[in-house]
């Protein structure tokens, strides 16, 4: 039933590409620490190569993924197919967060359409690639994305965005450093 690829190939990126949603999931060292998974949608994901990914982050009410990354780099991105023939793909590696003011930060973010509350752009090294069969999930048909992110982000304006982020993005639940306290602005989509 399940099976390990050596690459991420011209048709898994295409599956993965059709994917709705997807989860991502990623824990600090510290036995004690929280575990985090997260639910991501929206046109936020891209295959980079074989064995490379990388995500659009939105702001959020916290910054666990950031955080853990930061500590320890370990990451696994879960899709799964609510439509169509059963199948779960686990993409397993290492991520790094990038951020405005790092040298991949412009082409990385290019990659999407731009977003009013886009964060980083997290990009893995994937050195797992794991298929299983997917007969438990359930059949879901998608309706539409949310755009409820969207509207806050443009109600808050570049400044409130920033605003938010400090107060909210700095520290884990564990009390991990995620974002650095903010300077001057925030990630802006070159195309925006």
């Amino acid at each position: 039933m399940g099976s390990v690829l050596e690459e991420i190939t011209p048709e898994l990126q295409e599956w993965i590409a059709a994917q709705k949603l997807f989860f991502v999931a990623t824990a600090p060292l510290s036995a004690e620490g929280h575990i985090n998974a997260s639910p991501k949608g929206g046109d936020s994901f891209r295959v980079l190569g074989p064995r490379r990914v990388a995500y659009l982050d939105f702001t959020g009410s916290g910054a666990e993924t950031i955080a853990h990354l930061r500590e320890n780099g370990r990451i696994v991105v879960m899709f799964c197919a609510f439509t169509g023939a059963p199948r779960i793909v686990r993409l397993h590696g290492r991520g790094e967060v990038v951020r405005e003011g790092h040298a991949e930060f412009d082409a990385l973010l290019a990659l999407f359409p731009p977003n009013p509350g886009s964060r980083s752009v997290i990009r893995i090294e994937v050195d797992r690639i794991g298929s299983s069969c997917g007969f438990a999930v359930p059949e879901y048909a998608f309706e539409r994305q949310r755009d409820v992110l969207d509207a806050w982000a443009v109600k808050q304006g570049p400044d409130g965005v920033t605003a938010y982020q400090a107060r909210k993005n700095v520290r884990s639940l564990d009390g991990l450093p995620a974002l650095d306290p903010p300077s001057a602005g925030r990630p802006q989509n070159p195309a925006e």
